[in-house]
């Protein structure tokens, strides 16, 4: 039969292996089916495309596009993911394990795009913080920026996830408006090439924003200037390796990195035997250790227990690790598949023989399990394997040896202090979790380990029923650690995003950063509209554009008829003699609810229009008491608009409430949904 050629595409076009390609096998079968690489490639010709076409058509959309374009996709590949589950079978992986990567990296895209639409402008600039007022008058002032950078993003991913790991970096890159050069480990990138695939026969992207290297880079990285970014997975040796490439050291290119982890998970001295978070903690380590055949940058290498609890922990992972199925993961009765490869197998042997030095094997021989309609001799399989190590104090390998597979080393602690010790032992991780129900050894073990991990899983009965798990990062949160782990970070939301941005800082007058940032700053000209702004359409309104209402004198009467209508009669507005005590007080004052309530009424323009409703108020503050006697008004000021949908968009207003000195009494923002 002839093998299937895994192509690579290059500056819009396909490109095929040559006599320098590698075989690809079957994970479970041992049969070799493909071949992928080449000899070399034109890395010049790749990076220009990226940066020319690609680059271009990318920046020349605003955020709100990007993400439009990120949710489109995700659909796409939601229609299609059948046919990458049964493809992804050749990895060894199971039908659980492909939801974790297929559906979990079409859901990363889809969560990339809603933020880009709610957390970002919808425009093609991202402002990075408030405006800081650098002169005494308001006039020179500075507020951060972040605007894509105009070079090319490689994506060098690791084996373990052919679609999620090319999808968590692709969709920040994108929304951010950098194109992608995407290279799957050789082991796997058949999945990513069918992906990859349906990702431009979608016609979704534009020309330039996506290719795809199936093999060596050969010597792209020597052509990577400041502009670029190199976003790698995988090992540490590798990563130390590409990091020292000389261009990316002479350029100051970005370097990320995502690479060996000793990930641990801490029982508490509360979590005894027959506690829910003591049979957590063995359902979870029992997950992690078996789920993509514990081959997760993420998975638990080392399960730190109360001394006491050592045994009892001990016996119950060992019944239910033994009575895990393995096999070959197209039959629906496997719960463990098959490691990538036969050389990722004997690695794996290899770690677990070091490992064996320090710590006695508890399971872990084939002999024990039977396999389902497969062969050990033929198939990359590794039954789950438990250590046990007496002495994790003296022993050095179970803290700075990784054995990528179903393996984990169990090892005791005295108390919380030591725990943390043990934890820290790995030298960074992406991970490490807690089952406790005891908040002080939460924050204990919080306040000392949180500098050695990247993410800190709490899990108890409380939150059990909704936790996403250990080893399952989350687009919303940070990913990635220190140390050993790398140093890097992906995904965390937007600041994924800020990754293939460069944050400036600009200074000027508060017109020109209006200007730049498409947001009023307090102190900008205000532009006077021709009508009531509520009278005005979505696509009407202009940045800046200010309406001032007549004043309003706010009179005893009216505070004490607010107090009584609404329950709110606390001593600083009914009490002159208790509120003057108050040192924040000159006497009785107006409620600030009172003032928000007149301020509206002020600005509402009462009839039917393109005001569609209030959807709420940020950044309150009150800044000055408002006794009887005073008259307030307002400055309503377009902030920011924000398109929705076809027919509304949100319109922030600033509004500033003075008094009748002219001094500020309220500010806040104001959200509206206007027809467009």
């Amino acid at each position: 039969m002839a093998l299937q050629e895994i192509q690579s595409f290059a500056a819009g076009q396909w490109v095929g292996p040559d006599s320098a390609a590698r075989p690809i096998a079957d994970a479970a079968t041992g049969e070799v089916f493909a071949e992928a690489g080449r000899g070399s490639i034109d890395a010049e010709a790749m990076l220009a495309w990226a940066r020319d076409t690609g680059g271009s058509a990318l920046r020349a959309m605003g955020f709100h596009d990007r993400a439009k374009m990120l949710k489109a996709l995700a659909e796409y590949l939601n229609d299609r993911k059948d046919a990458l589950y049964d493809l992804s079978f050749r990895t060894g992986a199971t039908q659980k394990d492909h939801l974790i990567d297929i559906d979990g990296g079409i859901g990363t895209v889809f969560v990339f795009a809603s933020k880009g639409r709610r957390e970002m402008p919808d425009g093609q600039v991202y402002l990075d913080g408030a405006v800081e007022q650098l002169s005494r008058n308001g006039t020179f002032v500075g507020q951060h920026i972040a605007t894509p950078l105009p070079g090319a993003a490689i994506h060098i991913n690791a084996f373990n996830f052919p679609v999620w790991g090319m999808l968590e970096k692709l969709a920040p890159t994108l929304l951010a408006g950098m194109p992608a050069i995407v290279k799957p480990a050789t082991a796997s990138c058949y999945v990513t090439e069918l992906c990859v695939r349906f990702i431009l026969d979608s016609g979704i992207l534009p020309d330039g924003a996506l290719q795809l290297v199936t093999g060596g880079l050969g010597d792209m990285l020597d052509h990577l200037g400041p502009q670029d970014v190199v976003s790698f997975t995988g090992s540490a040796a590798t990563a130390l390796k590409l990091r020292q490439t000389p261009a990316i050291v002479q350029n100051s290119t970005r370097f990320l990195a995502e690479q060996d982890s000793l990930n641990a998970s801490i029982l508490g001295p509360d979590a005894g035997p027959g506690t829910p978070e003591f049979d957590l903690f063995v359902k979870e380590a029992v997950r992690e250790i078996t789920t993509k055949a514990g081959q997760k940058c993420t998975a638990i290498r080392r399960l730190i227990v109360p001394g006491p609890h050592l045994q009892p922990v001990a016996d119950a992972l060992t019944a239910k690790l033994g009575e895990i199925t393995i096999g070959n993961p197209r039959d629906e009765s496997v719960r463990m598949g098959a490691l990538v490869s036969s050389g990722q197998r004997n690695d794996v042997r290899e770690k677990t023989d070091i490992l064996a030095q320090e710590a006695e094997r508890l399971l872990g021989d084939p002999a024990d399990f039977t396999l389902t309609d497969a062969d050990w001799d033929k198939g990359a399989f590794v039954p789950p394997t438990l250590f046990l190590c007496d002495d994790p104090d003296t022993a050095t390998h179970i803290h700075d040896t990784e054995a990528f597979g179903p393996v984990s080393t169990i090892m005791p602690y005295r108390d919380t202090a030591h725990a943390v010790a043990l934890a820290n032992r790995g030298q960074g991780s992406l991970v490490a979790s807690v089952f406790t129900h005891d908040g002080d050894t939460a924050r204990e073990i919080a306040t000392g380990a949180g500098a050695f991990h990247g993410r800190l899983y709490f899990n108890n009965r409380d939150s059990a029923g909704e936790a996403t798990g250990h080893g399952s990062p989350l687009p919303h949160m940070v990913h990635g650690g220190p140390g050993r782990a790398g140093g890097g970070e992906e995904l965390g939301g937007i600041r994924g995003v800020m990754h293939y941005m460069q944050r400036t800082a600009i200074q000027g007058s508060p017109d020109i950063l209006r200007a730049i940032g498409g947001v009023h700053v307090p102190g900008a000209t205000e532009i006077k509209g021709p009508t009531h702004p509520f009278r005005r359409r979505f696509g009407e309104l202009e940045i800046g554009e200010t309406h001032h209402t007549p004043p309003r004198t706010i009179t005893l009467e009216d505070i004490e008829t607010f107090a009584h209508f609404t329950g709110d009669t606390f001593y600083a507005h009914m009490d002159e003699e208790a509120a003057r005590r108050n040192p924040l007080f000159p006497g009785r004052v107006a409620h600030g609810y009172l003032i928000l309530s007149f301020a509206a009424g002020l600005f509402v323009d009462p009839d039917e229009g393109p005001v569609l409703a209030n959807t709420g108020l940020d950044e309150l503050r009150f800044q000055k008491p408002v006794p009887a006697g005073s008259a307030i008004k307002v400055a309503l000021s377009v902030k920011r608009k924000t398109r929705r949908t076809d027919e509304y968009g949100e319109v922030r207003w600033q509004v500033h409430v003075t008094d009748q000195d002219d001094e500020s009494v309220a500010t806040y923002e104001l959200m509206t949904m206007n027809a467009y």
